[in-house]
């Protein structure tokens, strides 16, 4: 067989991807007859900037989500090594394909035999899955900690900024290389950090209900057993690993059971996700904090006081609503930002797996064959800079849309 023209190669891709695009046009097909009651995200249509931003990223989150889990667009294993197809330029075609495999490698071979297509789809998976996930983490720890020290002041307020301009006073990428590392691993302090910093979502939803149904215990009770209890268990699930929420080489701090453990996560994973939140969440305190310090000056705070309503009332169901508008905008940039930061941990070998499909890892080999076969580190790069571009569009098509309210 011949190699594939770039036309052909073109059309294979987008073959390929046919049950993205279908994706794509159901979700704007929906999105645009009933925007008009969906809120702000109904208004990012009225955008063209935020419907390029918005489609650039559904499209990567459908890439990550179908060829992730469920394996509906790679063409091949994303870890195997093919025979005679190390650095093979895109469109090259098999030796000698099985019946039923499939017969070109779209995107060419990396230096170890391995398809460079098979292995984007499959990093836009690990984007997906950390990315999202960490940033609201990361802004759970941010808003139930930055409310409480914006509204009240004080010394709640000097002690809390002091620890995150701590913080935020290291380098970003030296933090990652400290708490990345093989021997701040072995100690089981990311472990542990997990086990603080993961705690946040149920003590934010735990105050969220409360401060909302504490005039009828007789519902309040129920809810909050019933919603805590699947968080709880989604909690153990998360901080868990084979029994085990911290595990050293000299000791162990049992978990959950095998047997009711939902998922185990990767280690390199886990600690990679919690360096995002740890790094990520100090920068969302100081924005919560400032947006609450200047909305509990407004007439609405005053009036739900008068009512006699409590301060986490006030916090979540007065000043959190009103300030939803720069918190998304910055929910959106701060997704961006993760990325980047996964490509740079991965790029430096940092957290994952060497043999982890991610942008950052595929970028990094590579590198080192640039100059003679690009295409292994190109690709992975204009998938990382089109997610980026299309969440900092979708940004401000939403810092648009906001401001017009």
């Amino acid at each position: 067989m011949d190699a594939l023209s770039w036309g052909s190669i073109l059309i294979r891709i987008a073959t390929q991807l046919t049950p993205v695009w279908i994706g794509l046009v159901v979700i704007f097909a929906l999105s645009i007859t009933y925007k008009r009651k969906l809120g702000l995200y109904g208004k990012l249509f009225d955008s063209t900037i935020g419907m390029i931003g918005f489609a650039l990223v559904m499209f990567w989150v459908l890439v990550g989500v179908m060829g992730g889990p469920f394996d509906m667009l790679v063409t091949h294993d994303p870890l195997s090594q093919i025979s005679g197809m190390k650095n093979k330029l895109p469109g090259t075609p098999m030796r000698s394909a099985a019946e039923g495999e499939y017969a070109y490698f779209l995107l060419g071979g990396d230096n170890l035999a391995r398809d460079v297509f098979s292995r984007l789809i499959k990093g836009a998976w690990v984007v997906v899955q950390i990315a999202p996930i960490a940033t609201l983490f990361a802004f759970m720890v941010g808003i139930t900690l930055g409310l409480p020290a914006g509204y009240y002041g004080g010394r709640l307020d000097t002690l809390l900024s002091f620890l995150a301009n701590l913080i935020l006073a290291f380098p970003v990428i030296l933090l990652f290389y400290l708490l990345v590392t093989p021997e701040i691993v072995l100690t089981g302090i990311p472990n542990y950090m997990a086990l603080f910093l993961f705690v946040f979502p149920l003590v934010f939803m735990a105050i969220l209900l409360n401060s909302r149904l504490y005039t009828r215990p007789t519902v309040r009770t129920p809810v909050l057993v019933v919603v805590l209890g699947i968080m709880g268990w989604l909690y153990l699930s998360l901080v868990s690993t084979d029994g085990y929420v911290v595990a050293t080489p000299s000791y162990g701090i049992p978990g959950l059971p095998n047997a009711l453990d939902l998922f185990n996560i990767d280690p390199g994973i886990l600690v990679v996700f919690v360096s995002v939140v740890f790094v990520n969440s100090p920068t969302v305190y100081r924005i919560v904090r400032g947006l609450a310090m200047d909305i509990k000056t407004r007439d609405y705070v005053a009036a739900a006081q008068t009512r006699g309503e409590g301060p986490w009332y006030i916090m979540l169901w007065e000043i959190l609503p009103n300030a939803r508008g720069p918190l998304i905008v910055d929910f959106c940039l701060r997704i961006g930002y993760t990325t980047i930061l996964l490509g740079t941990l991965g790029f430096f070998g940092l957290g994952l797996e060497s043999e982890s499909p991610d942008w950052g890892s595929t970028i990094n080999a590579g590198r080192r064959l640039l100059a003679l076969y690009p295409h292994a580190a190109i690709a992975p790069a204009m998938a990382l800079l089109t997610l980026v571009l299309g969440l900092n569009l979708l940004a401000d098509g939403l810092r648009e849309e906001s401001l017009r309210d």
